[in-house]
């Protein structure tokens, strides 16, 4: 193990920098040792909540300052950390799991100190979505291994049918996160808006003690949750199989969909969908089927 850490040690860390570091999302163990060795090394960790991050550093036998750098003060104290940063201090930034920037804050920070012209020097690491992408394996392949990262869908039913509406015809898997409170009402809408068929990777509170993988055809999701009650615990990270090409399988394509929303405002969902299908060639039954999510989504907004 010494010849390790003397690796992570021999290499250049430049004074002056903003040393992006990743951190793990449940498993302490993950912590690299290039980023344990940058941990120990700064000058002070910026952080978005320094209980947690202090927390960490415990663990690992670290004591540095911390400043806080949360999304609620991020242009501010990105000034005050590149005024640091000249002054030549090494700063590393963590977020409270994982990669910053990734649906966490971070960005305008990194923004901030480049606009100063500080480097900023990545430390690669723990993600979960990209951890959960990894045990996809073919929900993965329709899009020769290309996703999207979708963030958080919206908590609202109207705004989150809509964005399922909208992923639904990627050619390719999607990943996104999803909080415990909102699990059960995320499902039923993706039980809703996507065909029955379509693959669904369920990764729940991944590297931890009660980690728990599942794939399961979308229109079961609801049932495999509830079948349960500890499914409903814990951070959750969601991999949607691909619809593969939208010619292939009739999936209606943007031009369709703003057909069928714009008849749907003077229109049943059937007859929606039956006439915008005769406006687009798209296939009725797929048109149907966002029309009722749709629908659903505006009667519990």
């Amino acid at each position: 193990m010494s010849d390790w850490i003397s690796l992570a040690a021999s290499q250049s860390y430049p004074a002056g920098t903003l040393y992006v570091v990743a951190t793990p999302i449940g498993n302490v163990a993950d912590l690299s040792l290039r980023a344990l060795h940058v941990l120990g090394l700064a000058d002070a960790v910026a952080c978005e909540d320094t209980r947690n991050t202090g927390q960490l550093l415990s663990r690992v036998g670290l004591q540095r300052p911390l400043v806080a750098v949360h999304e609620h003060n991020e242009r501010e104290a990105a000034g005050r950390i590149a005024e640091r940063l000249a002054a030549g201090e090494r700063i590393a930034y963590v977020s409270d799991a994982g990669t910053p920037g990734i649906s966490d804050p971070g960005a305008r920070l990194v923004e901030a100190v480049r606009a100063a012209g500080h480097p900023v020097v990545p430390l690669p690491g723990p993600s979960a979505a990209v951890a959960a992408l990894s045990v996809a394996g073919d929900l993965l392949d329709t899009g020769a291994g290309r996703f999207t990262f979708a963030g958080f869908l919206p908590p609202k039913p109207k705004a989150r049918a809509e964005a399922i509406a909208r992923l639904a015809a990627l050619d390719h898997a999607w990943v996104f996160y999803e909080a415990p409170h909102r699990i059960a009402d995320t499902l039923a809408a993706l039980a809703a808006g996507l065909p029955g068929e379509r693959r669904l990777l369920v990764g729940r509170e991944l590297t931890k003690l009660f980690e728990e993988i599942a794939v399961v055809p979308v229109a079961q999701a609801p049932a495999w949750l509830a079948a349960d009650p500890n499914r409903a615990k814990g951070e959750f990270v969601l991999v949607v199989e691909g619809a593969g090409s939208a010619a292939a399988t009739g999936l209606p394509d943007a031009e369709a969909q703003r057909v069928l929303s714009l008849l749907l405002g003077e229109l049943p969902a059937k007859r929606a969908a039956k006439l915008a299908a005769a406006i687009t060639g798209a296939e009725t039954g797929a048109l149907y089927q966002l029309a009722l999510a749709q629908r659903a989504g505006n009667a519990g907004d």
